[in-house]
């Protein structure tokens, strides 16, 4: 007996439709993050970063009344297209996640439909065709941290305080205004930074490009002048 294969799509309200007819091209991509970067005595490496999001796009068509077509693929069929348009719309405006399953296969990703176009093609006015666009959800967990804070040192009357650091080096949160460069001497000129916020990774003085920085969740960016940054 065949396996019946048809994308499920669950709200967050718990409550399921299938698609009436099933697209006849559903792929997942599964990609990993990264870039080539030089290092010093090294070379030209690839960094290899996370999984990226997944993303799924593909087209199919809505029956004007399902139960009168003979091409429908699904086993429960609702009562006309608009239904499925409406159902697609509510969902998307929510901006709360789907559930998209694939039965038969064990592909179930909780993602949030980020575009959904639909219309008649062709002169066909029997049938609406559509475009669904979903991308991956990740639910990010915010953790509690506790803050110790400390009493204040008094300052006796006479003296002063120190003035604070204000020089950059590993470690400080800069802004960036000027070209990224492969390696501290300055080969390899690629993008300009605008006024962009990163953290410098690596400080090598004397060198033309003496900064490395990076974004402040650690990817990395490129070496630039010292002219090109400033405390933020």
């Amino acid at each position: 007996m065949a396996t019946h294969m048809g994308v499920y799509l669950t709200n967050s309200s718990n409550n399921t439709i299938e698609l009436p007819v099933a697209p006849s091209d559903f792929t997942v991509p599964s990609e990993l993050d990264g870039e080539s970067v030089t290092v010093l005595g090294l070379g030209e490496i690839n960094r290899i970063g996370l999984e990226k999001l997944k993303t799924i796009s593909f087209d199919g068509v809505l029956p004007l009344i399902p139960k009168t077509a003979h091409y429908t693929t699904a086993q429960k069929l609702l009562k006309n297209a608009q239904a499925y348009i409406d159902w697609i719309q509510a969902a998307k405006k929510t901006k709360k996640p789907v559930r998209v399953v694939l039965s038969g296969t064990k592909i179930s990703l909780s993602m949030q439909i980020t575009s959904f176009e639909y219309g008649f093609k062709s002169g066909n006015s029997i049938e609406y065709q559509y475009t669904l666009g979903l991308t991956e959800y990740r639910q990010v967990q915010a953790h509690k941290v506790k803050v110790v804070i400390t009493k204040p040192t008094t300052v006796k009357k006479g003296t002063s305080r120190p003035a604070p650091s204000k020089k950059i080096g590993v470690g400080s949160t800069v802004i960036v205004n000027g070209t990224l460069h492969r390696d501290s001497y300055g080969a390899g000129p690629g993008k300009t930074e605008h006024n962009a916020t990163r953290k410098v990774s690596i400080y090598k003085p004397g060198r033309k490009c003496p900064y490395h920085v990076t974004t402040l969740s650690g990817g990395w960016r490129g070496w630039v002048t010292a002219g090109s940054v400033k405390l933020k």
